[in-house]
């Protein structure tokens, strides 16, 4: 999201509760697919509408440019904004199927794509450990699912919730590939009026029927848990190393879960809590055994 050269800050412990607020707000997103009562689309077309005005004030306020740099990064930010509003919609589906901590642990298989994918891309040899790991997120999958049957809505929610981050994974590779030098407000910026562009024709619900109620919810989902995460994460970008933000970032769906217990008293069965516990200790060991081979691989460049 910032160009290598801004990981490095001068104030790690503010940037270190930057980032844990940002994903606690991450993480209490999910909430709203069960307390505002519209579909996944409508959820994500007015969330974006709020988010994008108030991304586009962070984005003036701090001095940067609204306007991208070549033309063809608006080809980018079109792509990416298709990928993140078809991520965002399939994520609410998957805990309105499902629940909180469900579609949150199916949604975390995306940090074992990234490393299965990502060597597609750069034509680099695939490791035995990522295959492993691979398996390892398999086998976690495996045991969140209560039967091999689609009419199943958990079951559904959860292959949901992997599509969600086949989406996430693609478009997180091409961001770092095509648009990294932007900060993330302004990718934000971009990717939320593509979301509403793209997805307002489908949009089901008349907005003169949503009360005032449902529209605070979205306003705080839009603000709080949209606008400001994503403000924060950047901030927390330029003061912590990749390592950091990779490991805290893991914390998500146990933010999401705790949450979800505390305010909406969802339950987590065993199979939930081990085949999730699986799954999270794979991305964090993914995330760290990642940043040691760009550590090397940067110390052997030099």
């Amino acid at each position: 999201m910032m160009p290598t050269g801004a990981l490095q800050g001068t104030n790690p412990n503010s940037g270190l509760i930057q980032l844990h607020i940002a994903v606690l707000l991450f993480g209490g997103t999910a909430l709203f697919s069960k307390i505002i009562p519209l579909s996944p689309l409508d959820i994500t077309v007015l969330r974006c509408v709020i988010a994008f005005f108030v991304l586009g004030c962070i984005v003036k306020l701090s001095k940067q440019n609204l306007q991208l740099q070549q033309i063809k990064h608006y080809f980018v930010a079109l792509g990416l904004g298709i990928l993140v509003s078809l991520h965002w919609v399939t994520y609410f589906a998957s805990m309105q199927l499902s629940s909180v901590a469900i579609g949150m642990i199916a949604f975390f298989t995306y940090p074992v794509m990234t490393v299965l994918v990502e060597p597609l891309i750069n034509k680099t040899k695939l490791e035995l450990a990522d295959v492993l790991s691979g398996l390892a997120v398999l086998t976690g999958v495996i045991l969140l699912i209560p039967e091999a049957n689609l009419d199943n809505d958990v079951t559904l929610g959860i292959a949901t919730g992997i599509l969600s981050a086949a989406l996430f994974t693609g478009r997180n590779l091409l961001h770092k590939r095509y648009f990294s030098l932007y900060s993330g407000p302004q990718a934000m910026f971009y990717q939320t009026l593509v979301a509403v562009l793209i997805l307002s024709p489908w949009l089901e619900v008349e907005i003169q029927t949503i009360n005032i109620e449902v529209w605070t919810s979205i306003v705080i989902l839009g603000i709080f848990f949209t606008a400001a995460p994503h403000a924060l994460f950047a901030s927390a970008l330029r003061q912590l190393s990749a390592k950091t933000v990779g490991l805290v970032s893991c914390l998500q769906p146990f933010y999401g879960t705790v949450l979800a217990l505390l305010l909406l008293n969802e339950q987590v069965n065993l199979n939930t809590f081990i085949g999730g516990s699986i799954i999270l200790i794979t991305a964090i060991f993914e995330t760290q055994k990642n940043h040691k081979n760009h550590k090397n691989h940067k110390k052997n460049k030099a």
